[in-house]
């Protein structure tokens, strides 16, 4: 992609109402164009980003073995009033009526459909266990909306949500999940912390929030701080029996300020281990057993040919919220360091003379030979001076830059930074081609 012909609108100086580190950059890099009050347009760099986070999520929700679909972002009232949830909700739900004085509302959540979508075709505990997601829009309206992406009124969610025979293979679907989140964040970059939290309007009597830790996180957390430093489980997992692998984690001590108990803290955990920082919420995920089934009629028949009620589980990611708190956890001064796996691009070529013909001719190559190995290039083959160049690359956070100008290329080398550590090598091409393949 030639940056003369693309759509980069970048800022020098954030407005003054962007409060924290991510809105700022996001505006500066041209990702987002707030439209209203928590209402953003998604640029090209922000979508990209976006579309590669929303991929990581949707690979790592197949490999626990839920099932994608979409349902529509409006839904009907009467099936939020079958479950209770109609009146209870509050303003933050957007209500519509048609012109036919058919009550609509904007969904913030998906539980009665999904589980009218459940009970309309499944009959029979033989189609058991079934997880179904998706990845939509959704819209609450925030009283305050603030923070850019972080706490907007119009947001991107996988929520996804299981159905089982019983509670303990309900169980079993809550630890798919709780695992695949692990991976989820892991895989971009960031430290996810599963802590125990409130179950909220959704309900239930089981629930984590996963947290990642930033100062200018949301809200305080509490934490054992091996927590933090434990890896993933990755992909080489036993999907049937991963009891183990979640004892381990909610065995330590992990509570959002809400939850927190401040003896339980001390007594569970060592001095040199109690860690307290700010957090921001990523992830959410819940077992409610039978609060939906049960009003909503959503059974199967059971081995003994008897119906019984479903027990169900849901399961969210804030995927345009992944996108704050990736560049919160991740920048300096000068401005947003993405990870390999979400970053917009996976290198920028530098073109230091756009009037010199061989300097042109060297780029054309090295953005060939890129492309040939499968990377994504953005090349500036703009007319701009060399130290706004290099402020552009530096700000949209692109993991390599590759620098080409006339005395570099007159000693037959070319100039690769990596972005993530500031580190600069001179060398021939083929060597940094080498380099950025891995």
């Amino acid at each position: 992609m030639r940056l003369s012909r693309y759509f980069l609108p970048t800022l020098k100086e954030a407005p003054s109402d962007a409060q924290i580190v991510s809105h700022q950059l996001m505006l500066r890099a041209g990702m987002i164009k707030q439209e209203a009050a928590g209402i953003y347009a998604w640029l090209p760099l922000g979508l990209r980003v976006l579309n590669r986070i929303e991929q990581i999520v949707r690979e790592e929700q197949e490999r626990a073995g839920a099932v994608e679909l979409l349902m529509p972002t409006l839904q009907l009232a009467d099936l939020w009033r079958e479950s209770g949830r109609y009146d209870a909700y509050g303003p933050e739900m957007l209500r519509i009526t048609d012109r036919h004085e058919r009550e609509l509302l904007y969904g913030p959540t998906n539980e009665e459909m999904i589980t009218d979508i459940f009970r309309g075709f499944v009959k029979s505990y033989k189609s058991l266990p079934l997880n179904l997601f998706h990845i939509q829009w959704k819209f609450r309206d925030e009283r305050r909306p603030r923070f850019g992406v972080m706490r907007g009124r119009e947001f991107l969610m996988k929520d996804a949500y299981s159905f089982d025979i019983d509670e303990a293979s309900a169980r079993k679907a809550y630890n798919r999940m709780f695992v695949a989140y692990l991976n989820t964040f892991a895989r971009m970059g960031l430290k996810a912390v599963p802590m125990r939290a409130d179950t909220g309007p959704i309900g239930g009597d089981l629930s984590h929030e996963f947290i990642v830790l930033a100062d200018t996180g949301e809200s305080q957390v509490f934490c054992d701080r091996k927590l933090v430093e434990m890896p993933a489980p990755g992909r080489d997992v036993d999907w049937d029996d991963l009891q183990a692998i979640v004892d381990e984690r909610i065995s330590m001590y992990a509570a959002t300020e809400e939850m927190h108990d401040a003896g339980q803290f001390e007594t569970q955990t060592v001095e040199a281990d109690r860690l307290t920082a700010r957090g921001i919420e990523v992830g959410h995920i819940f077992y409610f057993g039978t609060k939906y089934s049960v009003p909503m009629k959503a059974r199967v028949a059971g081995p003994d040919g008897k119906d019984t009620e479903v027990h169900m589980g849901s399961y969210g990611v804030g995927v345009s919220r992944l996108l704050g708190a990736i560049i919160e956890a991740s920048h300096d001064d000068s401005g947003i360091i993405w990870p390999d796996s979400v970053a917009p691009f996976d290198v920028v070529v530098i073109n230091l003379r756009a009037n010199d013909e061989a300097v042109c001719a060297a780029c054309e190559e090295a953005v060939a030979k890129l492309e040939a190995l499968g990377k994504d290039v953005l090349y500036d083959d703009t007319d701009e001076r060399p130290g706004g160049k290099f402020a552009t690359a530096d700000l949209i956070g692109i993991p390599w830059q590759l620098t080409i100008g006339p005395k570099g290329l007159a000693d037959g080398v070319v100039e690769l930074k990596r972005r993530a550590t500031g580190e600069k090598l001179s060398v021939p091409l083929d060597e940094a081609l080498a380099k950025v393949r891995g």
